[in-house]
């Protein structure tokens, strides 16, 4: 097993229980746009995706329009709202993430969240200094361009295969594959575990206990 010194989580659906939350935001911006419901599965895949790229995704044409901000708009005042009261951490994250800080692992997030709605969502968990580097859409390439994965690594002067990247989405996996990173593949999240397994993960669980295991073995 490879030497990983830096581990990347992505944030919705890999660490936290958001995707509920995601849909219903969606939904939301979408009936104050006056735009048509789309089905569960189709929100679901866009997740993981910066919200231009989202909005382009679900309703071609109306990503560089007036609408599009205000769909933007729209989800995201719904979002936050919801957040008020944080997701849910998946069971067994809080416990893996201290256990690998006091392994001496860096941690770091690329999201495709907006940096105002990873702030807001770090703030109310008192996690604002948790991570040693986090990326967002905004601020970079949306995901799966591996650049928001390039810029991690610089930050943390580690190398692509000192690297691992946790995610529930395809594009977290083929941005990982695109930045010769290793991936591990996590089915609570966005998209079942038999669809991203075709992008041949490193490993893939359905729980962080599995992910420690997995870790350890390789310390031994």
């Amino acid at each position: 097993m490879r030497d990983y010194q830096l581990l990347i989580f992505d944030w919705d659906g890999t660490l936290v229980d958001s995707i509920g939350r995601i849909v219903t935001s969606l939904r939301h911006a979408a009936d104050v746009c006056g735009l048509p419901q789309l089905d569960e599965t189709r929100l679901k895949g866009i997740i993981g995706l910066g919200m231009a790229e989202a909005i382009d995704s679900l309703y071609p044409g109306l990503r560089e329009s007036v609408l599009a901000e205000h769909f933007r708009g729209a989800y995201g005042e719904h979002y936050l709202a919801l957040e008020r009261q944080p997701s849910t951490l998946f069971p067994g994250v809080l416990e893996a993430l201290e256990a690998f800080r006091e392994d001496g692992y860096q941690l770091a997030v690329a999201t495709g969240k907006s940096r105002r709605g990873l702030h807001k969502v770090l703030e109310g968990r008192g996690w604002l200094d948790f991570f040693d580097v986090t990326r967002c859409a905004d601020e970079t390439a949306s995901k799966p361009d591996p650049l928001m994965l390039h810029e991690i690594l610089a930050h943390c002067r580690k190398r692509p295969e000192q690297a691992l990247m946790v995610g529930d989405s395809l594009f977290d996996l083929q941005m990982a594959r695109r930045a010769k990173v290793c991936s591990v593949a996590v089915g609570h999240g966005a998209q079942p575990l038999e669809l991203l397994q075709a992008e041949s993960p490193d490993l893939a669980i359905n729980h962080f206990d599995e992910l420690r295991a997995w870790l350890g073995r390789g310390a031994e």
